[in-house]
């Protein structure tokens, strides 16, 4: 009964915020992108090869997989060059591959807005200019690594900013960069920032439509990564993003899912999300996410706070990290407690 008063009250103050504010919250709705990428219709009519491509909408990572191993490298750059927005996103299609395609996808854009990602050095592993745009980029060498992670954001995070150089630590490059370095290379990781992201503390902050939407791509994302023969991850996930990890964490085949500065994952209980992974939780003293009212009612809030003891989630101590966006700030607590979990360093 206590817990039904609870959810009462802060389904009213939620509410109250967005009736209050009802101008912005209604702007900045976000409509999730899904689907494969334009230029799905001009490869499922390419018959160079003298039969149907896989269709990108429904081909599984692995039967993508299983396609291109059939291919010769000739064969398979061909398909690069000739669809390089599907080939460059393709989950299941060989890593490099993607690469080359995406290095072409974004200099056919004529965007200046994305025009660095499109530098040799980056290793673009997925590139979708819809929407906001959506990224994933590569730190280290993903099909020679022993170990993977996989960072995954929350708010306001989309392909022009999720490597903005401002708050670095609270981008996913930043914190893939910086985790990366604290495991001394020894790690692989990925900078996901592969879905429709809130903007702002709005309503859709607040609900779960763009996580359930994010958990989706989540899923078939890591079933691609399962088909190339990468390690099982370890998915690290900041804010909004641990929502879209709590709702994918039954699909997915990581090793262990790190919630931090998270406003709920969709489950009371570690258990209620039906994963063999470990759970992990973190959350530093300053963290406004703190103040957010953990509970989930009428398709409002995220649900229980992970870091509570009774969620049951193995707590990863975070007191010197500094506001919402500090966990993987060279030094803190959180980034050692962080390294040796993608490591697999700890019991």
């Amino acid at each position: 009964m206590r817990r039904f008063g609870r959810a009462v009250v802060a389904a009213a103050l939620v509410g109250a915020v967005v009736a209050g504010t009802a101008g912005w919250a209604a702007a900045d709705a976000q409509q999730a992108v899904t689907g494969p990428p334009p230029g799905a219709a001009a490869w499922r009519a390419d018959t160079a090869f003298g039969h149907p491509l896989p269709d990108p909408a429904t081909a599984t990572p692995r039967e993508v997989a299983l396609f291109f191993a059939g291919l010769s490298t000739t064969e398979q750059q061909t398909l690069a060059r000739r669809h390089p927005q599907i080939v460059g996103n393709l989950d299941g299609a060989p890593v490099h591959l993607r690469y080359q395609a995406n290095r072409l996808a974004i200099s056919a854009t004529h965007d200046p807005r994305y025009a660095r990602l499109a530098a040799p050095e980056r290793q673009i592993l997925a590139f979708d200019p819809r929407g906001r745009g959506q990224v994933a980029e590569v730190y280290g060498e993903l099909d020679r690594s022993g170990h993977l992670s996989v960072v995954v954001p929350g708010s306001d995070i989309d392909a022009g900013t999720f490597d903005r150089t401002n708050d670095r630590y609270g981008t996913p490059a930043g914190m893939a960069a910086s985790l990366r370095a604290a495991t001394h290379g020894a790690t692989a990781v990925i900078a996901w920032a592969g879905y429709t992201t809130p903007v702002g503390v709005g309503i859709d902050a607040a609900t779960g439509k763009l996580a359930e939407a994010g958990a989706e791509r989540l899923t078939r994302f890591t079933e691609g990564l399962d088909a190339v023969g990468t390690p099982d991850p370890v998915l690290f996930c900041h804010s909004y993003g641990s929502v879209v990890c709590g709702l994918a964490a039954k699909d997915t085949d990581a090793s262990d899912i790190v919630a931090l500065g998270s406003p709920g994952m969709r489950a009371d209980t570690a258990a209620d999300l039906h994963t063999d992974a470990r759970v992990w939780a973190a959350r530093d003293p300053s963290d406004w996410i703190g103040d957010v009212p953990h509970v989930e009612f009428a398709g409002l809030g995220h649900g229980a706070d992970p870091t509570d003891p009774a969620f049951g989630a193995r707590r990863v101590p975070a007191a010197d990290a500094q506001g919402h966006t500090g966990y993987f700030a060279p030094g803190t607590e959180s980034l050692k407690a962080f390294a040796a979990i993608a490591t697999g360093d700890v019991r």
